[in-house]
C-alpha cells in the first residue's frame, strides 16, 4: 500500500511551544482525522506540512515526495482547505477560476465548472455574497479541480450548520471513492469523524498521542465509572484523567489495564470527544 503522507519524528520550537518527535501516516485512498485541544499542536504541523513552516528536524514526504526539497512537484498534488476563504471578496465565482489556474499545471477547466455546477455555485455571484456553507464549497471546486491527490482540511466544518457539514462529508467521501486520493482532516468537531475517518491522529502537547485506525483508538481505551468506595489508590494511579465527585468517579483507562475492576465498576467504550476530554485532564498520562 502506498503511502498519501508520511511524518516522521518532525519537530519545530516557538518560544511557549514545541512539537516533539511528531510521527503518522496516512495510507492513499483513506481519511485521516487529526484531532487535538487548542495549542496541541494541529496547526503547527499543518504548516509545516505545506511548508508554510520551517522543521527543525524530521522528515515529510507526500506520495514519496521530500516536502521542501521537492516542494513545487509537491504542491501540485496537494491542495490545502482552510477555515477562512482567502479569494477576493468582489471576485464573481467564475474570475476565481482565472485567478488561480496558473498555478497548476493540470487545471481541469471543465472539472471546475462541473463542481460549480454539482455545488449550485452560480458563476456571477461575488465571493461576498456566499454563505459560509457556499464559500466551502468554492474553496473544494478549486481544491479539487487541478488533479490534487491529497486534501489538507483545516478546521473546515467550523461554522456551518448541520446540513453544510453533511453536504461536505458526503463531497470527501465521494473525493476519496476511486481509492488514490486521501484526506487529512483537523477539525474539532469529532462527531464527523466518528462517520467518515478511517484513521485517526490524536496529538496533546506537541506529542502523538495516538495514531492508527479510528476502530483501534476506540477499542484501545475505556470509560470507567464507579462508587467512591471503588477508587482504590491502585486504580486512581491508573487513569488517564479523572473526575472524582462525592457520588462516584468516572475516568478513562486503556483496556489492558481494566481486566480487573472491582465489581460494582461498570466500563464503557469512549467517543472520540471522551477521550480527548480525559487526556486534557492529565490526571496520568498513557504513553
Amino acid at each position: 500500500m502506498s503511502n498519501a503522507l508520511e511524518v516522521q519524528n518532525l519537530s519545530k520550537s516557538y518560544m511557549d511551544f514545541t512539537l516533539k518527535s511528531v510521527s503518522f501516516t496516512l495510507p492513499a485512498g483513506y481519511i485521516m482525522g487529526f484531532v487535538g485541544q487548542n495549542g496541541a499542536g494541529k496547526t503547527t504541523t499543518i504548516r509545516c506540512i505545506l511548508n508554510m513552516a520551517t522543521r527543525e528536524a524530521g522528515e515529510i514526504k507526500i506520495f514519496g515526495l521530500d516536502n521542501r526539497r521537492d516542494e513545487l512537484a509537491v504542491k501540485q498534488e496537494l491542495a490545502a482547505v482552510f477555515d477562512e476563504i482567502f479569494f477576493v471578496d468582489v471576485w464573481r465565482i467564475r474570475e476565481v477560476e482565472k485567478a488561480v489556474k496558473g498555478f497548476y499545471s493540470k487545471w481541469d477547466s471543465d472539472q471546475y465548472n462541473d463542481y460549480l455546477k454539482k455545488f449550485e455555485l452560480p458563476p456571477e455571484k461575488r465571493v461576498k455574497e456566499l454563505s459560509r456553507g457556499m464559500k466551502m464549497k468554492l474553496m473544494l471546486a478549486v481544491a479539487m479541480s487541478h488533479g490534487a491527490k491529497l486534501l489538507i482540511l483545516d478546521e473546515p466544518t467550523s461554522g456551518l450548520d448541520p446540513v453544510a457539514r453533511d453536504e461536505l462529508l458526503d463531497i470527501l467521501r465521494d473525493y476519496i471513492s476511486d481509492g488514490e486520493k486521501s484526506v487529512f482532516f483537523s477539525t474539532h468537531i469529532t462527531s464527523d469523524l466518528e462517520r467518515i475517518a478511517d484513521f485517526i491522529t490524536l496529538i496533546d502537547r506537541g506529542r502523538i498521542f495516538y495514531t492508527g485506525t479510528k476502530d483501534g483508538l476506540l477499542e484501545h481505551f475505556c470509560i470507567v465509572k464507579g462508587g467512591a468506595a471503588d477508587l482504590t489508590d491502585e486504580l486512581k494511579s491508573k487513569f488517564i484523567g479523572l473526575s472524582v465527585a462525592h457520588t462516584g468517579f468516572t475516568g478513562m483507562l486503556p483496556v489492558s489495564e481494566a481486566k480487573q475492576l472491582p465489581s460494582g465498576v461498570v466500563a464503557e467504550q469512549p467517543e472520540i470527544d471522551e477521550i480527548l476530554v480525559f487526556i486534557s485532564k492529565g490526571a496520568a498520562r498513557h504513553e
